[in-house]
């Protein structure tokens, strides 16, 4: 019965170096020499995420964006997409600008994946993110007014609480929203996607893809929790939030401790 192992990035796969390390990218190109059938589903692009796990050979479609894009690996060709309806994004970003909240958006402009965002309106954690992405050739600075343009997929907001959280309670009826902390610079993200962008539709969609039968996952935050809800068996690294941890069939070493990696080894047949 084949089953289709999928991690998520940081916090899960990846220790608080943000980095694969050299145990967990032996096992799993081990275990991949053996049959196992193993890839991520990150709210990273495919661009960042190839990077950070570049000592892994899995060579099967990764999710990318939470759940908005299915890529190739290798190539990054995008084999499945979410975008925003027309009428949509104008929607999303109406109501954040109204709110003073400047978002970094995602999208393709002619034909070009980039991420767009007003320099002279960047937070400090927006600033901290941009400081991560220096070199991107998908880096993007317009003025406001140009914010919107292409097939936007995306919108990323690293703002207050005060000022977040509202928007959150109106928008997560109508799209897909992540409500949470950086984990790295506890920062505050809100994060939109269209209908359907989720880590667990896209999982289905690549467990179809590949004509397997069951789910196992990995994960540690609350984006993750639609993930496990679908999922033939769910595993939370001891880091992961508390209620990503209730929902997992166990709990595991935490991803300094190449908690993934030793789960792999233990359940993989």
């Amino acid at each position: 019965m084949a089953a289709l192992y999928l991690s998520d990035l940081d916090g899960t796969l990846l220790n608080d170096e943000q980095i694969v390390s050299p145990f967990t990218a032996t096992t799993i190109n081990e275990l991949c020499r053996k049959g196992m059938l193993f890839s991520y589903a990150t709210a990273r692009s495919y661009i960042t995420a190839a990077k950070v796990t570049k000592g892994i050979s899995a060579l099967l479609p990764a999710i990318v964006y939470n759940g908005a894009f299915i890529a190739e690996n290798g190539t990054g060709r995008i084999l499945a997409s979410n975008f925003f309806e027309i009428g949509e994004s104008e929607k999303v970003l109406s109501l954040l600008l109204s709110n003073k909240v400047y978002p970094i958006v995602y999208a393709f402009k002619k034909g070009r994946e980039c991420f767009s965002y007003d320099p002279t309106l960047v937070t400090s954690g927006m600033a901290a993110f941009l400081g991560t992405r220096k070199g991107d050739i998908r880096s993007n600075p317009v003025p406001l007014s140009a914010l919107g343009q292409g097939d936007v997929f995306y919108f990323t907001c690293i703002d207050e609480e005060e000022k977040l959280s509202p928007l959150y309670e109106k928008l997560r009826s109508d799209f897909v929203c992540v409500y949470s902390k950086d984990i790295y610079t506890k920062a505050q993200w809100l994060e939109i996607m269209p209908k359907g962008a989720t880590k667990a539709q896209a999982a289905l969609t690549l467990k179809k893809m590949l004509g397997c039968e069951r789910l196992i996952v990995f994960g540690d935050g609350v984006n993750d929790l639609p993930l496990f809800e679908i999922a033939d068996e769910s595993y939370a690294v001891s880091n992961a939030d508390n209620a990503l941890k209730a929902a997992a069939t166990a709990v595991i070493g935490s991803n300094n401790e190449d908690g993934t990696a030793h789960q792999l080894l233990k359940i993989y047949k």
